[in-house]
């Protein structure tokens, strides 16, 4: 079992990555391999809403950055997505990331365990956390709790650090995203079978 744990800092080794290392020692320690992957910080280019992905199998921008993170998705059984909190959500670059990539490879990772992750000075950790737990409820992805909502505070890595229950707290989820693939794997129960997908707009 492998657990792909999303960077989505611009600062490669700074709170975010900080969090992130707690929740793989976690799993780790429960026997579950984990691999962290950096979005950098270049310029990410956002969803234009072309739709081409839905006839090519992929985004029609072919930005190393995207095709560096598809090539991880199915390899891994479960995802935890890290961001800072910049304006009370998470960090721009990741979430035109992740609209491109929930948009065209989605199914990779549909049933697949997932949580976020987010890390604050002071304020606003409640509506980046709802912002990037959209993506895996819309995708059909059951979502890791912890002990309290997954946000930790701190300006530098030794704040984040000194933030006991935070800590706790991504050990914590760790742990239960372990217990959660360990469940599924021991079930060996199909998934739901998925209906075709209805949809309904509301101006005629």
């Amino acid at each position: 079992m492998k657990v792909l744990l999303i960077n989505g800092s611009p600062h490669e080794n700074g709170c975010v990555y900080t969090d992130l290392m707690e929740v793989a020692g976690a799993l780790q320690a429960n026997g579950v391999d984990t691999e962290i992957f950096h979005i950098g910080m270049e310029a990410v280019q956002g969803c234009i809403g072309c739709n081409k992905c839905q006839t090519l199998g992929r985004c029609v921008f072919q930005d190393d950055l995207y095709n560096r993170l598809v090539d991880r998705l199915a390899a891994a059984d479960g995802y935890v997505i890290g961001s800072p909190v910049y304006y009370a959500a998470p960090n721009g670059s990741l979430c035109a990331l992740l609209d491109r990539i929930f948009y065209s490879q989605g199914a990779l990772m549909t049933n697949k365990p997932a949580a976020a992750v987010v890390n604050c000075r002071r304020g606003g950790a409640s509506a980046a956390f709802d912002r990037l737990n959209k993506y895996f409820s819309i995708n059909q992805m059951p979502i890791v709790t912890s002990q309290y909502w997954n946000s930790v505070h701190g300006f530098t890595p030794e704040d984040v650090r000194q933030d006991l229950e935070g800590m706790q707290t991504m050990r914590t989820l760790g742990n239960n995203m372990a217990w959660m693939l360990k469940t599924i794997q021991a079930g060996n129960i199909p998934y739901p079978q998925r209906e075709p997908w209805s949809p309904t707009h509301f101006i005629r």
